[in-house]
Order: C-alpha cells, then structure tokens, then sequence
C-alpha cells in the first residue's frame, strides 16, 4: 500500500505556513495590502456576472480578499464530497483504526451485485484512488456508458473515474468507525474548524437506482469550503495545532495517477487548459515539480477538490491562494446544463493569479465602487 511508505510518527516535522486561520469569523483584508489589485478583482467580479456562479471566495495566506454572492448559503457541494471523505479517513489511518490495504472482500462490502472474483481483490486505497477496477456505476449515466465491461481491468490496473467507487468508501468508512459519515463530518471537521454554517439536519444521503450504496451528499457553504482548502493549504494545521496529518494530506494530494493515463478519455484530451491527474479523492495538477524557487507555473503543487455543476476548491500553494467556487444545483437540478467548461474555470483561476498589482499597487478610491 502505497501510504504505508510515509512515516506516521509524532516526530514527523508537518511544513506550515505561518499564517493564522481564522477562528469562527473570516479575517477580511483589502486587495492591495497584501499586494492584490482591487481593479482586477472587479474585472473578475463582472466576469462571474456572466457565469452561473452562486457564490465565491479567495483566501491569501488565509485572508479574505475577494467575495462574490451568498456566501453563506449552504448548497449541495456534489463531487467535493469524496475529497471531503479522503480529508476524513486521514484520522482513521493515521490511528491504524482505518486499513487501505484491506479489500472490499475483507470489509465486508457487499452490493446487489455480487463482486467477481477478481473484484473482490480490490482495496479500500484503489476505491479513493480511481483505481479498483470494479465498474458499476449506473448504465444511464454518462460515465457508466463509457466503463470498460466488469472483469477486464484487474485492480490497480487503470484509472477511471466514477461515483459508485467512492460511495462504496464512504460505506467502508462507516462500517470500519462505526458512525455516520455526517456525525464524523460533524465532529471531526465541522467543530474543529468552526463552521458557521454547517447544518447536521442538513446532510442527507441520497439512494442509488443500482447499488445499495447510496451518495452520500454534502451540503456546504462558500465560507465553510474555503475552511477545508485553507486546513489542506497548511498542510494540516489549525490555529497552531495540528488537527490533520500532514503526511496524510501529501499523499491524497500526490499524483497516483498522471494525467495522460486519466479516463474517461475527456479527462485528458490535448489542447485542453486542464492538466489534472489523481491522486486520493482529490485531483492533482500534473506538471514536474522542481526545487526552490524555480518553477514552471503557478499550479506547480496544486491540488483541487471538484464537483458537477461548478463546485471548486481550488488550492494553490505556490501563490498561498485557496479559491472556492459554487453554483446553487438546488436552484439548477439538471446540473448537466449548468456545468462550468474547462475554460471558463482556467479563465477565473487566471484572473484571480493575474490579480496581482506589478510593483507597488496603486492606491484605489473605494468609494467609486
């Protein structure tokens, strides 16, 4: 198992940042103290106008200086869930509660399907990976429509991203901690970080048409995201304390999978801005990465938690930015209509590193805004 590699012992220096997070309210600073160009920022504001975009936020160095919209609104956070499930086990793991390596044979998982016998070989790391090689995501979905047939990828073989791998985790989660999912989210997550909006009765699980496995659905807001991209940010620490493993966080957020070995085929096509691979529930920018201050670009170490419809946690650690994207899906169900493309996301991630004032920022007259 590939996290077996990492040392997980108390005396494991954790690299952090020494910025402060916040403790139950967001600390707001204005663009161009921090060396950011209100100008700018209002170019991306009347850009987002043109978007589907419910709400926003960038965090500098785990300052406010950008907002956008209700972002107080919890709202169903669709794929950021399973980046979510990966920051969860990491406490499991660490305590040897938790076992990777152990197949879904060995856990006990069982659907209405019965596993094949290569199947069965499948581990809770391939799950969180992309990687187990057990494809039953629904027939109807555009995903399951394009899966390699059951029993002709061994696992660990390939990549190929669906639902049904990571609602099979969340169900091995449960199985293995013996709590709900939304009681670990809430205890271990929620609280610590001082969620403001976090709603228990909110979360919901939602059923499946051909697994017994459900989706187990977040519902978060803007504000409450950015709280999980600025922990990941600092590699795991919390007003000055660790809350999660570092070690953990740099190997979810490693490539496990290089980007031109992604499928479906879409999530590597040439000509594309994206250049994401995966790592463990969450997806990684795939580019060499170099030592010092050398650098082949900003999303050198980045890493991003994502969802259908426009759901973002986008983490760039070489320019100290999180930045948290929503669109409403209770407001637009058919979230295939309503999806962000490719290039209108690598459009605002640039706008918002292009933000930057060149030299000294130009003192700017607030009230004209």
């Amino acid at each position: 198992m590939v996290f077996l590699a990492l040392t997980l012992t108390a005396c494991v220096a954790i690299a952090q940042k020494p910025q402060a997070a916040p403790a139950f309210t967001w600390q707001t600073v204005t663009p161009e103290s921090v060396g950011y160009s209100s100008g700018r920022l209002d170019a991306l504001r009347q850009w987002l106008k043109t978007q589907q975009t419910q709400s926003m936020m960038v965090l500098y160095k785990g300052k406010v200086i950008f907002t956008y919209g209700d972002v107080a609104k919890p709202t169903k956070i669709a794929s950021i869930r399973k980046s979510v499930l990966a920051m969860l086990m990491g406490k499991y793991v660490v305590s040897g509660q938790l076992d990777m390596g152990k197949t879904v044979e060995e856990l006990g998982l069982k659907d209405n399907s019965p596993f094949l016998d290569l199947e069965k070989r499948a581990t809770l790391e391939q799950l969180m990976s992309g990687r187990s090689g057990i494809y039953m995501e629904e027939p109807g979905d555009w995903l399951g429509a394009q899966e390699p047939r059951r029993g002709f990828v061994a696992p660990g073989q390939s990549f190929y991203y669906d639902n049904w791998e990571f609602d099979a985790a969340g169900v091995a989660f449960e199985k293995v901690t013996g709590q709900n999912i939304y009681d670990a989210l809430e205890h271990d997550l929620a609280q610590p970080l001082g969620m403001q909006d976090f709603r228990r009765e909110l979360q919901k699980k939602i059923p499946s048409t051909n697994s017994d496995f459900p989706e187990y659905a977040m519902y978060l807001s803007a504000r409450d995201m950015a709280r999980l991209g600025l922990l990941m940010e600092q590699g795991g620490m919390w007003n000055g304390k660790p809350l999660m493993s570092g070690d953990w966080i740099r190997y979810s957020t490693g490539i496990i999978t290089p980007w031109d070995e992604m499928n479906p085929p879409i999530l590597r096509l040439r000509g594309m801005p994206e250049r994401w691979g995966f790592g463990s529930g969450w997806w990684v920018w795939d580019a060499q990465t170099y030592a010092g201050a050398q650098s082949p670009g900003p999303f050198q170490g980045a890493f991003e938690a994502r969802g259908s419809g426009g759901q973002y946690i986008t983490v760039i650690p070489s320019r100290d930015l999180v930045i948290v994207h929503k669109v409403d899906l209770g407001e637009h169900p058919k979230s295939s209509e309503w999806t962000m493309d490719p290039e209108s996301w690598d459009a605002i991630t640039n706008m918002v590193i292009a933000s930057t004032c060149n030299g000294k920022c130009p003192d700017v007259d607030h009230s004209a805004h």
